[in-house]
């Protein structure tokens, strides 16, 4: 886009929305202090770089769709997400899952994973002013293979992945260590069945146990444990172990962080009510920014009602300190930089359209119980230029305003993406 055009536009959209009361400069200041962490798996359709002999149905999960240009090893990989970050406005921070460790030419299994492994990813991002993120791998391995981790029946298999757990833990201590900022270790398990057990309360039981173990060390501020829950999902349709409620009752009791996936809830519960009733029990809450389209399909993120809902009650908590905004989707049938980068402006676009509300004039016709006023305030504030103060964010960001970054996604694709064979 046009330089002058963009400057002619925002200095029209700072002088409308002053007339409301909202100091754009100071919301656009605000964007750029809030990290979102991107989701290594989009990369390479949650294939990671072990070869176990397990597969994404080893625990329920699917990735569809089949776009040449996947990223076979590291090397790719990070120079596709290199790409991802320049076309991204802000701060950044990356999201790996266990399966994605260095482990050319020194194969280690789940629960012998270390530092070592994950060390060539630190330095890469220390390189370029990037954080870590990381998540234990509870699926897509034979230990998987019926549906249960953590919470199954035989103990050797339950001992397996506490081991794999607790090494995840330390492999993120260390990152956090390194990078001078405390990574955010997520824990989802695929434990579930699909027609209901008779016993439901022995597995959650087990589940129980093991994370009583798993925890049972306090490794320090490096590290902050957040537990992730599902509906439902391939193989766990009737019952799942690790429900809302189970995940929601343990964090509490033990002061972990929950994590808040937008397509692991039934389609018609919002998540963004979730948020003012959990943070005064919790010491902060972890989203998962995916969407969901029938069930659980982890669609790219678009800037939809789910979004500006989420991103609205964010900001309107004031619950930046105690909140961990992530990207979680896979799709393999479209241009996958480009879904990481849609994905990403959509959930900023989100941020920036809730810092851009009238907040002061909404809180004061609340605070006089006129809800009138509250309500076409609200209305009015969906037709204000947010795309004019968006492209200058991108603008003094030093990446592509306005359509700009599709023709250079595209591009990448072609030169890249497609000649990998």
């Amino acid at each position: 886009m046009n330089s002058a055009r963009i400057q002619k536009s925002y200095l029209s959209a700072r002088e409308a929305y002053a007339e409301l009361g909202v100091d754009t400069d100071k919301a656009m200041a605000a964007l750029a202090e809030i990290p979102l962490s991107l989701h290594c798996w989009q990369g390479d359709d949650v294939g990671g770089f072990e070869n176990t002999g397990g597969s994404l149905q080893d625990g329920g999960l699917q990735v569809t769709g089949n776009r040449p240009g996947k990223a076979r090893d590291i090397d790719e990989l990070r120079l596709d997400l290199e790409k991802a970050f320049s076309l991204i406005p802000g701060p950044h921070r990356l999201n790996l899952h266990a399966i994605y460790g260095d482990f050319r030419g020194r194969p280690a299994e789940r629960d012998e994973i270390a530092p070592d492994h994950f060390r060539g990813w630190v330095d890469w991002a220390r390189e370029r002013g990037l954080k870590l993120d990381f998540n234990a791998t509870c699926f897509a391995h034979p230990m998987a293979a019926d549906g249960f981790t953590l919470s199954h029946p035989d103990k050797s298999v339950r001992r397996f992945w506490i081991d794999h757990v607790k090494a995840c833990r330390r492999v993120s201590v260390f990152m956090g260590r390194e990078l001078k900022s405390p990574c955010l270790h997520n824990l989802w398990i695929p434990d579930g069945s699909k027609e209901t057990p008779v016993d439901r309360a022995a597995y959650r039981g087990r589940l129980s146990e093991a994370l009583d173990e798993i925890f049972a060390v306090d490794l320090g501020t490096a590290i902050r444990d957040s537990l992730e829950s599902k509906l439902f999902g391939i193989g766990s349709e009737s019952f799942v172990v690790g429900s809302h409620e189970f995940y929601l009752a343990y964090a509490v009791a033990k002061q972990k962080l929950v994590c808040l996936d937008l397509g692991h809830f039934h389609p018609t519960e919002s998540v963004a009510d979730k948020i003012s009733a959990l943070l005064p029990f919790l010491p902060g809450l972890v989203f998962h920014l995916s969407r969901g389209v029938r069930w659980d399909s982890d669609h790219v993120v678009v800037l939809d009602d789910s979004i500006l809902a989420l991103t609205e009650e964010i900001i309107r908590c004031r619950a930046l300190d105690k909140s961990h905004v992530a990207l979680d989707y896979f799709d393999g049938g479209i241009n996958r930089v480009g879904a990481w980068v849609t994905g990403a402006r959509a959930v900023q676009k989100g941020l920036l359209a809730a810092l851009l509300l009238p907040e002061d004039k909404l809180r004061q016709a609340e605070a006089a119980g006129d809800a009138f006023q509250r309500l076409a305030l609200r209305e009015e504030a969906k037709a204000m230029p947010a795309g004019a103060v968006w492209d200058a964010y991108c603008e003094k960001a030093a990446v592509p305003a306005g359509t700009d970054w599709i023709a250079e996604a595209v591009g990448y694709e072609k030169d890249v993406l497609a000649v990998r064979r």
